[in-house]
Protein backbone atom coordinates (compact mmCIF):
# COMPACT_ATOMS: atom_id res chain seq x y z
CA UNK A 1 0.00 0.00 0.00
CA UNK A 2 1.28 3.47 -0.80
CA UNK A 3 1.62 5.97 2.01
CA UNK A 4 -0.47 8.57 0.22
CA UNK A 5 -4.18 8.87 -0.31
CA UNK A 6 -4.70 9.78 -3.93
CA UNK A 7 -7.80 11.88 -4.42
CA UNK A 8 -8.95 11.07 -7.93
CA UNK A 9 -12.54 12.02 -8.53
CA UNK A 10 -14.90 9.63 -10.22
CA UNK A 11 -17.87 10.70 -12.29
CA UNK A 12 -19.51 12.07 -9.17
CA UNK A 13 -23.21 12.52 -8.56
CA UNK A 14 -25.17 12.31 -11.78
CA UNK A 15 -26.87 15.48 -12.87
CA UNK A 16 -30.63 15.77 -12.62
CA UNK A 17 -31.60 15.52 -16.27
CA UNK A 18 -34.80 17.47 -15.72
CA UNK A 19 -32.78 20.50 -14.59
CA UNK A 20 -32.40 23.49 -16.92
CA UNK A 21 -28.80 24.11 -17.98
CA UNK A 22 -27.16 26.11 -15.17
CA UNK A 23 -26.33 29.68 -16.14
CA UNK A 24 -26.99 33.11 -14.72
CA UNK A 25 -25.25 36.18 -13.37
CA UNK A 26 -24.81 36.80 -9.66
CA UNK A 27 -27.62 39.35 -9.75
CA UNK A 28 -29.92 36.92 -11.54
CA UNK A 29 -29.19 34.16 -9.02
CA UNK A 30 -29.84 36.55 -6.13
CA UNK A 31 -33.25 37.34 -7.64
CA UNK A 32 -33.99 33.63 -8.05
CA UNK A 33 -33.08 33.01 -4.41
CA UNK A 34 -35.51 35.72 -3.33
CA UNK A 35 -38.24 34.33 -5.61
CA UNK A 36 -37.65 30.89 -4.09
CA UNK A 37 -37.94 32.30 -0.56
CA UNK A 38 -41.22 34.02 -1.39
CA UNK A 39 -42.58 30.93 -3.14
CA UNK A 40 -41.84 28.75 -0.10
CA UNK A 41 -43.40 31.33 2.22
CA UNK A 42 -46.46 31.62 -0.03
CA UNK A 43 -46.81 27.82 -0.38
CA UNK A 44 -46.27 27.87 -4.16
CA UNK A 45 -44.60 24.48 -4.81
CA UNK A 46 -44.37 24.69 -8.61
CA UNK A 47 -42.50 28.00 -8.52
CA UNK A 48 -40.30 26.95 -5.59
CA UNK A 49 -39.33 23.69 -7.29
CA UNK A 50 -38.55 25.28 -10.64
CA UNK A 51 -36.50 28.15 -9.25
CA UNK A 52 -34.85 26.01 -6.56
CA UNK A 53 -33.82 23.51 -9.22
CA UNK A 54 -32.14 26.26 -11.25
CA UNK A 55 -30.28 27.74 -8.31
CA UNK A 56 -29.12 24.37 -6.99
CA UNK A 57 -27.70 23.53 -10.40
CA UNK A 58 -25.52 26.62 -10.26
CA UNK A 59 -24.51 26.24 -6.64
CA UNK A 60 -23.55 22.59 -6.81
CA UNK A 61 -21.06 22.99 -9.65
CA UNK A 62 -19.46 25.76 -7.57
CA UNK A 63 -19.26 23.53 -4.47
CA UNK A 64 -21.79 25.58 -2.44
CA UNK A 65 -22.98 22.47 -0.64
CA UNK A 66 -24.40 24.00 2.54
CA UNK A 67 -26.43 26.54 0.57
CA UNK A 68 -27.72 23.80 -1.73
CA UNK A 69 -28.81 21.68 1.24
CA UNK A 70 -30.70 24.59 2.85
CA UNK A 71 -32.42 25.40 -0.45
CA UNK A 72 -33.49 21.80 -1.03
CA UNK A 73 -34.79 21.39 2.51
CA UNK A 74 -36.89 24.54 2.09
CA UNK A 75 -38.35 23.19 -1.16
CA UNK A 76 -39.16 19.87 0.51
CA UNK A 77 -41.29 21.63 3.13
CA UNK A 78 -43.83 21.95 0.29
CA UNK A 79 -43.94 18.20 -0.32
CA UNK A 80 -41.86 15.42 -1.93
CA UNK A 81 -39.89 16.41 -5.02
CA UNK A 82 -37.37 14.22 -6.84
CA UNK A 83 -35.13 17.10 -7.88
CA UNK A 84 -34.96 18.49 -4.34
CA UNK A 85 -34.18 15.02 -2.94
CA UNK A 86 -31.45 14.75 -5.58
CA UNK A 87 -29.98 18.14 -4.67
CA UNK A 88 -30.05 17.41 -0.95
CA UNK A 89 -28.46 14.01 -1.51
CA UNK A 90 -25.67 15.58 -3.55
CA UNK A 91 -24.98 18.18 -0.87
CA UNK A 92 -25.00 15.57 1.89
CA UNK A 93 -22.69 13.12 0.16
CA UNK A 94 -20.32 15.97 -0.70
CA UNK A 95 -20.07 16.98 2.96
CA UNK A 96 -19.48 13.51 4.40
CA UNK A 97 -22.97 12.28 5.24
CA UNK A 98 -23.40 9.32 2.90
CA UNK A 99 -26.15 7.48 4.77
CA UNK A 100 -28.39 10.56 4.82
CA UNK A 101 -27.60 11.11 1.14
CA UNK A 102 -28.58 7.52 0.36
CA UNK A 103 -32.02 7.99 1.93
CA UNK A 104 -32.63 11.07 -0.23
CA UNK A 105 -31.43 9.43 -3.42
CA UNK A 106 -33.66 6.43 -2.78
CA UNK A 107 -36.66 8.72 -2.40
CA UNK A 108 -35.71 10.43 -5.67
CA UNK A 109 -35.47 7.03 -7.37
CA UNK A 110 -38.92 5.97 -6.16
CA UNK A 111 -40.49 9.17 -7.52
CA UNK A 112 -38.67 8.89 -10.85
CA UNK A 113 -39.82 5.30 -11.32
CA UNK A 114 -43.38 6.11 -10.31
CA UNK A 115 -43.49 8.85 -12.96
CA UNK A 116 -41.76 6.76 -15.63
CA UNK A 117 -38.90 9.27 -15.78
CA UNK A 118 -36.17 7.12 -17.30
CA UNK A 119 -33.40 9.77 -17.47
CA UNK A 120 -34.09 10.70 -13.85
CA UNK A 121 -34.11 7.03 -12.89
CA UNK A 122 -30.65 6.58 -14.41
CA UNK A 123 -29.34 9.62 -12.53
CA UNK A 124 -30.73 8.29 -9.25
CA UNK A 125 -29.22 4.83 -9.85
CA UNK A 126 -25.86 6.47 -10.54
CA UNK A 127 -26.08 8.50 -7.36
CA UNK A 128 -27.02 5.53 -5.20
CA UNK A 129 -24.09 3.66 -6.73
CA UNK A 130 -21.88 6.62 -5.88
CA UNK A 131 -22.81 6.47 -2.21
CA UNK A 132 -22.03 2.75 -2.05
CA UNK A 133 -18.72 3.48 -3.78
CA UNK A 134 -17.86 6.06 -1.10
CA UNK A 135 -18.78 3.48 1.53
CA UNK A 136 -16.24 1.15 -0.15
CA UNK A 137 -18.84 -1.37 -1.32
CA UNK A 138 -17.48 -1.51 -4.86
CA UNK A 139 -19.49 -4.49 -6.08
CA UNK A 140 -22.78 -2.99 -4.95
CA UNK A 141 -21.85 0.32 -6.57
CA UNK A 142 -21.09 -1.49 -9.81
CA UNK A 143 -24.49 -3.17 -9.78
CA UNK A 144 -26.22 0.24 -9.69
CA UNK A 145 -23.99 1.72 -12.38
CA UNK A 146 -24.67 -1.27 -14.63
CA UNK A 147 -28.41 -0.68 -14.23
CA UNK A 148 -27.98 3.00 -15.12
CA UNK A 149 -25.80 2.57 -18.22
CA UNK A 150 -28.36 0.93 -20.57
CA UNK A 151 -30.98 3.48 -19.53
CA UNK A 152 -28.72 6.41 -20.43
CA UNK A 153 -28.15 4.81 -23.84
CA UNK A 154 -31.83 4.01 -24.30
CA UNK A 155 -32.85 7.66 -23.78
CA UNK A 156 -29.86 9.13 -25.63
CA UNK A 157 -28.43 10.86 -22.54
CA UNK A 158 -24.83 11.19 -23.70
CA UNK A 159 -23.69 13.21 -20.70
CA UNK A 160 -25.26 10.69 -18.31
CA UNK A 161 -23.67 7.85 -20.26
CA UNK A 162 -20.24 9.46 -19.84
CA UNK A 163 -20.82 9.94 -16.10
CA UNK A 164 -21.79 6.29 -15.76
CA UNK A 165 -18.78 5.08 -17.76
CA UNK A 166 -16.57 7.20 -15.50
CA UNK A 167 -18.13 5.69 -12.40
CA UNK A 168 -17.72 2.14 -13.67
CA UNK A 169 -14.11 2.92 -14.52
CA UNK A 170 -13.50 4.16 -11.01
CA UNK A 171 -14.81 0.93 -9.52
CA UNK A 172 -12.43 -1.11 -11.67
CA UNK A 173 -9.56 1.21 -10.76
CA UNK A 174 -10.22 0.76 -7.05
CA UNK A 175 -10.45 -3.01 -7.57
CA UNK A 176 -6.99 -2.92 -9.16
CA UNK A 177 -8.01 -3.54 -12.80
CA UNK A 178 -6.34 -0.44 -14.21
CA UNK A 179 -6.48 -1.31 -17.89
CA UNK A 180 -10.23 -1.93 -17.66
CA UNK A 181 -10.60 1.36 -15.78
CA UNK A 182 -8.63 3.21 -18.46
CA UNK A 183 -10.85 1.77 -21.20
CA UNK A 184 -14.00 3.10 -19.49
CA UNK A 185 -12.42 6.49 -18.83
CA UNK A 186 -11.36 6.83 -22.46
CA UNK A 187 -14.92 6.04 -23.60
CA UNK A 188 -16.25 8.70 -21.23
CA UNK A 189 -13.72 11.32 -22.38
CA UNK A 190 -14.55 10.68 -26.03
CA UNK A 191 -18.23 11.37 -25.37
CA UNK A 192 -17.50 14.47 -23.29
CA UNK A 193 -15.28 15.92 -26.00
CA UNK A 194 -17.94 15.13 -28.60
CA UNK A 195 -20.70 16.97 -26.69
CA UNK A 196 -18.49 19.78 -25.37
CA UNK A 197 -18.78 18.83 -21.69
CA UNK A 198 -15.68 20.57 -20.35
CA UNK A 199 -16.55 20.14 -16.67
CA UNK A 200 -17.19 16.42 -17.04
CA UNK A 201 -14.07 16.10 -19.17
CA UNK A 202 -11.97 17.62 -16.39
CA UNK A 203 -13.17 14.90 -14.02
CA UNK A 204 -12.25 12.25 -16.58
CA UNK A 205 -8.82 13.79 -17.17
CA UNK A 206 -8.20 13.54 -13.42
CA UNK A 207 -9.26 9.91 -13.44
CA UNK A 208 -7.07 9.02 -16.42
CA UNK A 209 -4.18 10.73 -14.66
CA UNK A 210 -4.87 8.61 -11.60
CA UNK A 211 -4.55 5.40 -13.61
CA UNK A 212 -1.27 6.50 -15.15
CA UNK A 213 0.03 7.37 -11.68
CA UNK A 214 -0.92 3.94 -10.39
CA UNK A 215 0.79 2.39 -13.43
CA UNK A 216 3.99 4.24 -12.49
CA UNK A 217 3.94 6.87 -15.25
CA UNK A 218 4.18 10.05 -13.18
CA UNK A 219 4.95 12.29 -16.15
CA UNK A 220 1.79 11.24 -17.97
CA UNK A 221 -0.25 11.52 -14.77
CA UNK A 222 0.95 15.07 -14.18
CA UNK A 223 0.13 16.04 -17.76
CA UNK A 224 -3.50 14.93 -17.31
CA UNK A 225 -3.83 16.68 -13.95
CA UNK A 226 -2.46 19.90 -15.41
CA UNK A 227 -4.99 19.72 -18.24
CA UNK A 228 -7.80 19.27 -15.71
CA UNK A 229 -6.81 22.11 -13.38
CA UNK A 230 -7.64 25.19 -15.51
CA UNK A 231 -11.00 23.68 -16.47
CA UNK A 232 -11.89 23.06 -12.82
CA UNK A 233 -11.00 26.66 -12.04
CA UNK A 234 -12.87 28.04 -15.05
CA UNK A 235 -16.14 26.30 -14.18
CA UNK A 236 -15.80 27.14 -10.48
CA UNK A 237 -15.62 23.52 -9.32
CA UNK A 238 -13.71 24.18 -6.11
CA UNK A 239 -13.99 20.62 -4.79
CA UNK A 240 -12.63 19.35 -8.12
CA UNK A 241 -9.86 21.94 -8.00
CA UNK A 242 -8.86 20.69 -4.55
CA UNK A 243 -8.85 17.10 -5.78
CA UNK A 244 -6.59 18.07 -8.65
CA UNK A 245 -4.23 19.94 -6.30
CA UNK A 246 -4.04 16.82 -4.15
CA UNK A 247 -3.31 14.63 -7.15
CA UNK A 248 -0.53 16.94 -8.36
CA UNK A 249 0.91 16.90 -4.85
CA UNK A 250 0.92 13.11 -4.85
CA UNK A 251 3.04 13.10 -8.02
CA UNK A 252 5.65 15.31 -6.35
CA UNK A 253 5.46 13.63 -2.93
CA UNK A 254 8.13 10.97 -3.46
CA UNK A 255 10.92 13.19 -4.83
CA UNK A 256 9.95 16.63 -3.51
CA UNK A 257 7.75 16.33 -0.40
CA UNK A 258 8.13 20.02 0.46
CA UNK A 259 6.69 20.99 -2.91
CA UNK A 260 3.95 18.40 -2.44
CA UNK A 261 3.03 20.01 0.89
CA UNK A 262 2.23 23.31 -0.82
CA UNK A 263 -0.32 21.56 -3.04
CA UNK A 264 -1.82 19.53 -0.17
CA UNK A 265 -2.23 22.64 1.99
CA UNK A 266 -3.94 24.54 -0.82
CA UNK A 267 -6.30 21.59 -1.27
CA UNK A 268 -7.03 21.38 2.46
CA UNK A 269 -7.96 25.06 2.69
CA UNK A 270 -10.47 24.71 -0.16
CA UNK A 271 -11.97 21.51 1.21
CA UNK A 272 -12.52 23.03 4.64
CA UNK A 273 -14.07 26.11 3.03
CA UNK A 274 -16.61 24.11 0.98
CA UNK A 275 -17.23 21.44 3.66
CA UNK A 276 -15.77 18.50 1.71
CA UNK A 277 -15.09 16.14 4.62
CA UNK A 278 -13.83 13.23 2.51
CA UNK A 279 -11.44 15.51 0.68
CA UNK A 280 -10.29 17.05 3.96
CA UNK A 281 -9.37 13.62 5.28
CA UNK A 282 -7.47 12.85 2.08
CA UNK A 283 -5.46 16.07 2.35
CA UNK A 284 -4.69 15.51 6.02
CA UNK A 285 -3.45 12.01 5.22
CA UNK A 286 -1.31 13.33 2.38
CA UNK A 287 0.14 16.13 4.54
CA UNK A 288 1.00 13.51 7.14
CA UNK A 289 2.67 11.36 4.49
CA UNK A 290 4.78 14.28 3.27
CA UNK A 291 5.93 15.07 6.82
CA UNK A 292 6.80 11.38 7.25
CA UNK A 293 9.04 11.54 4.17
CA UNK A 294 10.68 14.67 5.59
CA UNK A 295 11.40 12.80 8.82
CA UNK A 296 9.00 14.82 11.00
CA UNK A 297 7.15 11.95 12.63
CA UNK A 298 5.35 14.16 15.13
CA UNK A 299 3.72 16.27 12.42
CA UNK A 300 3.04 13.17 10.36
CA UNK A 301 1.19 11.50 13.20
CA UNK A 302 -0.65 14.71 14.12
CA UNK A 303 -2.20 15.13 10.66
CA UNK A 304 -3.06 11.51 10.00
CA UNK A 305 -4.65 11.12 13.44
CA UNK A 306 -6.92 14.04 12.49
CA UNK A 307 -7.98 12.26 9.29
CA UNK A 308 -8.88 8.96 10.93
CA UNK A 309 -12.09 10.00 12.80
CA UNK A 310 -13.34 11.79 9.69
CA UNK A 311 -12.90 8.65 7.60
CA UNK A 312 -14.65 6.55 10.22
CA UNK A 313 -17.52 9.06 10.43
CA UNK A 314 -18.12 9.07 6.68
CA UNK A 315 -17.69 5.31 6.31
CA UNK A 316 -14.75 5.43 3.88
CA UNK A 317 -13.11 2.16 4.79
CA UNK A 318 -10.77 2.09 1.78
CA UNK A 319 -9.20 5.42 2.73
CA UNK A 320 -9.16 4.36 6.38
CA UNK A 321 -6.83 1.51 5.36
CA UNK A 322 -4.37 4.06 3.94
CA UNK A 323 -4.49 6.25 7.04
CA UNK A 324 -4.00 3.28 9.35
CA UNK A 325 -1.16 1.93 7.20
CA UNK A 326 0.58 5.29 7.50
CA UNK A 327 0.08 5.28 11.26
CA UNK A 328 1.58 1.79 11.38
CA UNK A 329 4.68 2.92 9.48
CA UNK A 330 5.12 5.92 11.80
CA UNK A 331 4.81 3.68 14.85
CA UNK A 332 7.36 1.32 13.34
CA UNK A 333 9.78 4.18 12.77
CA UNK A 334 9.27 5.23 16.41
CA UNK A 335 10.00 1.69 17.59
CA UNK A 336 6.42 0.99 18.73
CA UNK A 337 5.98 -2.36 17.00
CA UNK A 338 3.01 -3.38 19.14
CA UNK A 339 0.95 -0.40 17.95
CA UNK A 340 2.24 -0.82 14.37
CA UNK A 341 1.14 -4.46 14.30
CA UNK A 342 -2.23 -3.58 15.80
CA UNK A 343 -2.83 -0.96 13.08
CA UNK A 344 -1.76 -3.35 10.32
CA UNK A 345 -4.08 -6.04 11.65
CA UNK A 346 -6.90 -3.51 11.28
CA UNK A 347 -5.65 -2.65 7.78
CA UNK A 348 -5.73 -6.27 6.66
CA UNK A 349 -9.22 -6.72 8.10
CA UNK A 350 -10.43 -3.60 6.25
CA UNK A 351 -8.71 -4.79 3.05
CA UNK A 352 -10.76 -7.97 3.20
CA UNK A 353 -13.98 -6.04 3.82
CA UNK A 354 -13.53 -3.78 0.79
CA UNK A 355 -11.82 -6.26 -1.55
CA UNK A 356 -8.72 -4.05 -1.60
CA UNK A 357 -6.08 -4.92 -4.24
CA UNK A 358 -3.27 -4.36 -1.68
CA UNK A 359 -4.44 -7.16 0.61
CA UNK A 360 -1.50 -9.44 -0.25
CA UNK A 361 1.18 -6.77 0.18
CA UNK A 362 -0.37 -5.46 3.41
CA UNK A 363 -0.53 -9.01 4.80
CA UNK A 364 3.14 -9.48 3.89
CA UNK A 365 4.06 -6.26 5.71
CA UNK A 366 2.12 -7.42 8.78
CA UNK A 367 4.06 -10.69 8.83
CA UNK A 368 7.33 -8.78 8.44
CA UNK A 369 6.55 -6.62 11.45
CA UNK A 370 5.63 -9.68 13.48
CA UNK A 371 9.04 -11.14 12.64
CA UNK A 372 10.73 -7.87 13.62
CA UNK A 373 8.99 -7.97 16.99
CA UNK A 374 10.01 -11.58 17.54
CA UNK A 375 13.65 -10.74 16.68
CA UNK A 376 14.28 -7.23 18.03
CA UNK A 377 17.77 -6.98 16.54
CA UNK A 378 16.69 -7.84 12.99
CA UNK A 379 17.52 -5.21 10.35
CA UNK A 380 14.69 -3.65 8.41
Amino acid sequence: MTDGSEAAVHGGPAADRTRPAPHGSTATVSRWVEVHRLAVAGREPLIARDVGNRVAGLWMVRSRFADTAALARATLTLGPDAAAFHDLGWALVSTGRPWEALANYEQALAIRREKGDRPGEAAALNNIGGVHHRLSDRRKALSYYEQALPITREVGDRSGEATTLNNIGNVYERLGDRQQALAYYQQALSIQQEIGDGAGGATTLNNIGSVHYRLGDQTQALAYYQRAMPIMQEVGNRAGEATTLNNIGIVYSSDDPRRALTYFRQALAIQRDVGDRAGEATSLTNIGGAHHRLGDLRQASYHIEQALPILQAIGDRASETIARYNIAMICRANGDLDRAIHELELVVDLDRQVDHPDLASDTAMLEQLRRERAQPGEER
